[in-house]
């Protein structure tokens, strides 16, 4: 059975966007709504470093459409830490501010750890055993995003496959690439190699490229999800959009 792609960006309040991305006048408040019409997914950034409300969840739910996905960054609070094997209470209180409102809309959890943190095979599986597979009976899912060149290790490749959290993709300029997608139950890929100068952000043959793996990502029955985040910001969503297209083609 074939799974399916999501493409998005991140998150949808960002200045330039009103110049490159949203038509001229749309008013803050339907930003949301207009990314749900032209994307499939965008990762929330704001709980990496604040906690949300229930009430907030509920209105960014009902403001796109069936089949669209939000992705939400950990909290910093569990991720930025000496030691990653005491983040139980970080997680609890993360899992309970009300990100089960999102429904059917919820997608995977993406615990970015600190550019600094090196691999510890002890204390990444204790963090790893401290993720649930459900939260009030909501399934939930996690992705671990390390930026630390010690991480391209097969111990830790192993740890993610065993407790099922998928391991990131970043296509990053600045930090590894820990290409490990053969071992995940899903796939987190964030790309962040966009260009300020081209208006898709990317060459037309990178996207082809990146449309062809996540299409056989797909093929092989695991849901996929891909961001265009960072990079020259501003032209993500041109980006996603030209993704879109080359996967309905």
């Amino acid at each position: 059975m074939t799974g399916k792609v999501r493409i998005g960006i991140g998150g949808w309040t960002y200045e330039p966007w009103r110049e490159t991305f949203y038509p001229k006048g749309l008013p803050h408040a339907r930003e949301l709504a207009y990314v749900g019409e032209h994307l499939t997914a965008t990762e929330i950034n704001a709980t990496f470093y604040r906690r949300q409300s229930p009430a907030s969840f509920a209105k960014w739910r009902e403001a796109v459409p069936d089949g669209f996905v939000f992705a939400l960054k950990g909290s910093r609070y569990c991720t930025n830490r000496r030691n990653l094997a005491e983040a139980g209470e970080g997680v609890e209180n993360f899992l309970a501010q009300g990100l089960v409102e999102l429904g059917d809309r919820l997608g995977p959890i993406n615990w970015q750890l600190a550019a600094t943190k090196k691999f510890d095979a002890d204390e990444i599986a204790a963090f790893l055993a401290l993720l649930p597979g459900t939260h009030e009976g909501v399934a939930i899912r996690h992705a671990i995003e390390a930026r630390h060149a010690s991480f391209d290790d097969p111990a830790f490749y192993a740890l993610c496959a065993e407790a099922k959290v998928a391991v990131v993709l970043a296509d990053s300029p600045k930090y590894p690439v820990l290409d490990a997608v053969e071992s995940a139950p899903f796939i987190y890929a964030r790309l962040q190699n966009a260009r300020a100068e081209l208006e898709q952000g990317y060459p037309d043959a990178e996207l082809d490229d990146w449309a062809r793996r996540l299409e056989g990502w797909a093929a092989d029955g695991r849901e996929v999800f891909a961001f265009f985040i960072n990079g020259a910001k501003e032209r993500a969503p041109a980006a996603a959009m030209a993704s879109i297209e080359r996967l309905k083609a």
